[in-house]
């Protein structure tokens, strides 16, 4: 009896028998969305920390802390700015700071954490030169190590159905038609 193993080629021959991958002889392109997923570390700032008595932000003092702060410390790092009590803090200040972390090209967004996981999925997304999937068929795999999983995958689709001919979401064996172009 032979047996040979070519793992390129992904077949294998048993005897006079050979095992072909189907799927990867289709063209299709299977996608994790886990690849979008954010690198860096978070941060919070949180703007109550420079209220007056937790009520009020004073210009002066703010603008005293936005120049002492050492805004290196963010570097590397993807930072959401909020303030966690329900003072009213001026648009102003979120400016100031998003500015600050914007000259070091830190990551920012005022908003909550998961606010800034969707920003940096979409843009990792919108980074994917689309040249490389024109008229390609895609499966976006189905169980995927992703926050706001959902959020990925409506973002994948705007941006990968300007190229692909069809989008599927699954496994191979087993997939939900999402897109596919027509015919003209």
């Amino acid at each position: 009896m032979q047996i040979e193993f070519n793992v390129n080629l992904y077949s294998i021959k048993v005897g006079l028998m050979e095992i072909v991958n189907k799927v990867k002889e289709s063209g299709l392109i299977q996608k994790d969305l886990a690849e979008y997923k954010p690198k860096l570390p978070f941060v919070h700032i949180d703007l109550s920390e420079q209220l007056w008595q937790g009520l009020i932000l004073k210009e002066k003092d703010f603008r005293q802390w936005l120049k002492d702060t050492d805004w290196s410390t963010y570097d590397g790092k993807a930072v959401w700015v909020n303030c966690s009590t329900d003072a009213i803090v001026p648009a102003w200040a979120y400016m100031l700071v998003i500015s600050k972390l914007t000259e070091r090209d830190i990551p920012a967004i005022v908003g909550t954490k998961e606010d800034l996981e969707k920003m940096l999925i979409k843009k990792a997304i919108e980074k994917e030169d689309l040249s490389n999937y024109q008229n390609a068929k895609i499966i976006v795999k189905g169980c995927s190590d992703i926050q706001a999983i959902e959020f990925a995958m409506s973002e994948f689709v705007a941006h990968f159905q300007k190229a692909a001919s069809s989008i599927m979401f699954g496994e191979p064996c087993s997939t939900v038609p999402v897109y596919k172009r027509k015919k003209v």
